[in-house]
């Protein structure tokens, strides 16, 4: 027997705010059900443990699925096969390998999970090289499509959020014992009982009897915010308003210098999306897979506003088809849709909340905390 605590590494990377989240969670659930039981530690194995100018190439997501989302649609088209996938990092597996190993020698992990899909086929190959059998584990963390890039064979275990995402592992040839389907891990706060709506708008300090129509970009801020929160306001709405920008702080300001016509309320980067999601009545959004899910836990009906070129695109179908949401992008339409629906006497929301409802998984974060612990070699359930 030995006495040393295993240890869990996850690898993760600030590419938009969704592969942290899902590591946070992850922690968290490990943390909470065992407790000192394992050591954790995540690491941003892109900016802190890639060589130049691998390292550098997080800063450019944001920019560009902003600013020039068909060349990020043109780069997600090209590298969608697994033969180009794997020749693709075959050839930087030489330069990337020494620093990956770097990382690994220094952890010293029992198990390691990766949240990031450019991580599983780099970072397995360094943990095997000279024959180490670290456990190695893929979370998936786009809901419905799984790009090749995720999708590595030789993982021990390979979790993805629904059946759809499965079905690409298949594919792609991972063997059907290593393929599970546990949901997207969200914040632990989604998973505990949730907020009631009266209590939530008194934290958020917002009125109590008016409906509140929630806006999103995800936490880039991306899509059209502006004109959506402007056209809503301006058919003057029968309820209340959020806009969270998250970090794109030219539209937090632009938001905030507007006069509004309806009970409007402006943030930046949140911590507190539970509270939120919470207080809300309607969510209008990107087609972000971390905010979809929390958005199924929180009985959320959903107007899918933008969605990013390759991995968001199925979400919308996917929302859409299960009768959870609606896809628009016209923010005259979405403002014209939503003074409907906030009718008194409209069912549309409720049915939309139902099926959304039935979507959520809001224990994933443990279930992909329990399939890590059962791979440690030295972990021991606790009596």
């Amino acid at each position: 027997m030995t006495d040393r605590v295993p240890k869990l590494l996850i690898l993760m990377s600030d590419t938009g705010g969704g592969h942290r989240s899902a590591a946070e969670a992850i922690a968290e659930a490990t943390a909470h059900l065992y407790g000192d039981a394992f050591q954790i530690e995540i690491a941003d194995a892109l900016a802190d443990h890639m060589p130049f100018p691998c390292n550098r190439i997080g800063r450019l997501y944001a920019p560009v699925v902003r600013h020039v989302p068909r060349l990020w649609r043109l780069l997600w088209r090209l590298t969608d096969s697994p033969r180009r996938t794997r020749g693709l990092f075959a050839v930087l597996r030489p330069c990337v390998e020494p620093t990956l190993r770097r990382l690994f020698l220094a952890a010293q992990p029992d198990v390691v999970v990766s949240v990031h899909p450019v991580f599983n086929y780099l970072g397995l190959w360094t943990l095997r090289q000279g024959g180490g059998r670290t456990p190695f584990v893929t979370v998936v963390t786009d809901l419905v499509r799984a790009h090749p890039f995720w999708l590595c064979p030789e993982v021990d275990l390979c979790l993805t959020p629904t059946e759809e995402a499965r079905r690409d592992a298949l594919r792609a040839g991972l063997p059907p014992e290593k393929t599970r389907v546990v949901g997207l891990p969200v914040n632990l706060a989604f998973s505990w009982r949730q907020l009631e709506k009266a209590d939530a708008r008194a934290r958020l300090g917002l009125c109590p009897d008016l409906p509140l129509v929630l806006l999103m970009g995800g936490g880039e801020g991306v899509g059209r915010l502006y004109q959506i929160a402007r056209a809503a306001a301006g058919v003057r709405l029968p309820a209340q308003m959020a806009v969270i920008a998250g970090r794109n702080e030219k539209l937090r300001q632009r938001l905030e210098a507007v006069t509004w016509e309806i009970p409007t309320c402006v943030a930046g980067f949140v911590a507190n999306m539970p509270e939120w999601m919470a207080a809300a009545d309607v969510l209008v959004t990107k087609a972000g897979p971390g905010v979809l899910s929390e958005a199924f836990i929180s009985g959320l009906p959903l107007v899918l506003s933008s969605a990013i070129p390759g991995q968001e695109v199925p979400n919308v179908g996917y929302v859409v088809a299960q009768g959870a949401g609606i896809a628009e992008a016209d923010p005259r339409r979405i403002a014209g849709w939503l003074a409907r629906r906030l009718q008194p006497g409209d069912e549309t929301l409720a049915r939309m909340a139902a099926a959304a409802r039935r979507l959520a998984r809001p224990d994933a974060a443990f279930q992909i905390a329990r399939q890590v612990a059962a791979l440690s070699p030295l972990f021991e359930k606790p009596e």
